[in-house]
């Protein structure tokens, strides 16, 4: 069997007295299309956070085929190769649609000349790659939009077309339904199922369970941050454990 893309190594985060993330370890390969679900508080947030390096963990290791990332700052890791959204849309309102792809493209390239004059070979491939990005999303006739002019739906695609520019090999989406209509749901289904479709390699946290029954092919749950089932999701459906803290379907 290949190694995993992704391995966490008995993973933990704690935060004073509160343990965020418990000894959890993981492993994805490429290709792999994963959820993460569990209630709120349940560490899901913090699990991504330690794995895109914006929280270092509290002990544990995370490996990006077969490179440790653990400690490098989040540019760092963009650039070794996980793009990610967030949970609350961190795009840049006040610039255009187009920059704000680009943002994405230079933060993961590293390259120092990226933002000099628009004639150097730096500048034309971030130009690509972000005009490539927009359509991908559909977002090519917004391009020279400010961002803050977008609706919210389109602000979500935004996100991740910028984390898409960085040529991630591990694109980790932290909620993307979340506030979206049943269309814009449905739309976004089918754009990570055609992302997958591509040989992607994806982390999905999201709360729309539809949605996760749909594209993933295995999900991982976490409660009180521990891992407390990893199969795939018509396993995961008749889960007791999993029933009990996430579902909702123990004694009342």
């Amino acid at each position: 069997m290949d190694a995993p893309l992704l391995a966490l190594r008995k993973l933990s985060r704690r935060f004073g007295g509160l343990t965020a993330v418990d000894d959890v370890s993981a492993e994805i390969r490429s290709g792999e299309l994963v959820g993460l679900i569990g209630p709120n508080g349940a560490g899901k947030t913090t699990l991504f956070n330690l794995i895109s390096g914006v929280t270092p963990p509290s002990a544990g290791d995370v490996q990006l085929a077969g490179r440790t990332i653990t400690g490098l700052r989040p540019f760092e890791v963009a650039r070794a190769g996980v793009g990610r959204t967030f949970q609350n849309l961190r795009i840049f309102p006040n610039m255009t649609v187009f920059d704000n792809v680009s943002v994405g493209a230079i933060r993961a390239s590293g390259l120092r000349d990226a933002l000099g004059p628009r004639g150097t070979a730096a500048a034309r491939a971030i130009s690509e790659v972000s005009a490539e990005m927009l359509g991908k999303v559909g977002l090519s006739a917004f391009a020279d939009e400010l961002a803050a002019n977008l609706s919210y739906g389109k602000r979500k695609m935004l996100e991740i077309a910028r984390a898409l520019a960085g040529r991630p090999r591990l694109l980790i989406l932290d909620e993307p339904a979340a506030g979206l209509n049943d269309t814009e749901t449905a739309d976004l289904a089918r754009f990570i199922e055609q992302l997958r479709a591509e040989g992607l390699t994806i982390l999905l946290v999201e709360h729309d369970m539809g949605l996760v029954m749909r594209v993933c092919s295995r999900v991982i749950v976490l409660a009180f941050g521990r891992k407390i089932a990893d199969a795939e999701p018509a396993a995961v459906q008749r889960d007791p454990a999993v029933l009990d803290a996430y579902l909702g379907t123990g004694d009342e």
